[in-house]
């Protein structure tokens, strides 16, 4: 055979070649049929975010021996009860605020042009542009049109969906070792069961750590830009945690947007203190609380972070932008789990086992 001929070395490359070529093709052809079957793949994903965000209430609850329908029926309903109030509270902020916003942004355009000329003109027509997809927007939604009450319909029908599956995922969620196992030969259900394990685990730290930046950064500098006086402060930092889901880029849209409506409204020195302002911000972030919460999940390197949002954002746009870094988590995750074992030697070690040996916390 012509394999015979080749050295061992080649013939391992040419192996390898052949699994990255198989892998590609299966990852390909998954995400061609979530983005067919978006309309059932969206909802499943968000309930996955979200019994993972609230993992720890409800185990919390089962070890105070309340039933687990109830458990998960009091989680869920903690949630329409917080992230509700948190949406409306965010909405009214954005909508009160939205003017302000908006004109800060319009007079840092018109003032970034008398000095850089395109560069503040760009901004300027930014913000133009923003009031009169905002006022279509509005329009649109207060004469009814059809496309606006499905594109509306289809979002809370997506929500409940997904507050629904949640509600099971948490209630069954002490099953979800057995299922694991049922869908794997007898050999490598510990294999499956363990990497499972470690895929929820990385998903569950992060969205529990990026609940706790987020909030974090938001409160620091919607506090930095009152003490300065900002208009719309409470709105901005409404925006900073929204934007915080979306690691690096969000921050970054988020912060551009306080400095130029705090160096529209106060000048040069406002502005530069709400530049120092979001600087410390992100420093107390990138030095502090990005350490502390990578060391007990998945580390992943900011350029793997980018690539993700960005393929993220080709499949599914801003929804995909969301997803991507918790389900690149859950990737790591698993190879993670995969490199444990088999560097350890020991393909049926404990499953969940760490290469320290810890425990790897699930459902």
């Amino acid at each position: 055979m012509i394999s015979s001929l080749l050295p061992e070395p080649v013939r391992r490359v040419a192996a390898w070649c052949v699994v990255f070529l198989l892998l590609t093709g299966v990852v390909a052809v998954l995400v061609r049929l979530c983005v067919i079957f978006q309309t059932a793949v969206t909802p499943v994903l968000l309930a996955l975010l979200g019994t993972a965000l609230l993992g720890p209430l409800h185990r919390r609850l089962i070890r105070m021996r309340v039933n687990r329908s109830l458990a998960a029926a009091l989680t869920c309903l903690a949630v329409v009860a917080v992230f509700g109030g948190a949406t409306y509270v965010v909405a009214s902020v954005l909508v009160h605020t939205g003017d302000q916003i908006l004109t800060g942004l319009r007079r840092a355009g018109q003032d970034l042009a008398e000095h850089f000329g395109a560069a503040g003109t760009s901004v300027e027509d930014l913000a133009a542009n923003a009031e009169e997809l905002l006022a279509k927007f509005g329009a649109t939604a207060a004469s009814g049109v059809i496309t606006g009450i499905s594109v509306v319909g289809e979002m809370i029908a997506t929500a409940v969906l997904a507050l629904l599956l949640s509600f099971f995922f948490l209630r069954d969620s002490d099953r979800a070792a057995a299922t694991l196992r049922s869908l794997a030969p007898r050999q490598a259900g510990d294999m499956l069961e363990a990497m499972g394990r470690r895929a929820f685990g990385a998903v569950e730290g992060f969205m529990r750590g990026t609940t706790f930046i987020a909030l974090i950064d938001a409160v620091c500098i919607g506090v930095g830009l009152l003490v300065l006086r900002v208009p719309g402060a409470l709105g901005l930092a409404a925006l900073v945690f929204v934007g915080a889901y979306i690691p690096y880029l969000g921050a970054f849209i988020s912060g551009t947007v306080a400095v130029l409506v705090a160096f529209a409204d106060g000048g040069w020195v406002t502005g530069l203190w709400a530049v120092g302002v979001v600087l410390a911000v992100q420093v107390l972030e990138g030095h502090v609380l990005l350490p502390m919460i990578q060391s007990r999940t998945v580390q992943m390197h900011p350029a793997v972070v980018m690539l993700a949002i960005t393929a993220g954002a080709g499949v599914a746009g801003v929804l995909g932008m969301l997803l991507a870094v918790p389900l690149t988590a859950a990737a790591f995750g698993i190879v993670s789990e995969l490199r444990a074992r088999y560097t350890s030697g020991a393909p049926g070690g404990k499953p969940g086992g760490t290469p320290g040996g810890a425990p790897v916390q699930g459902s």
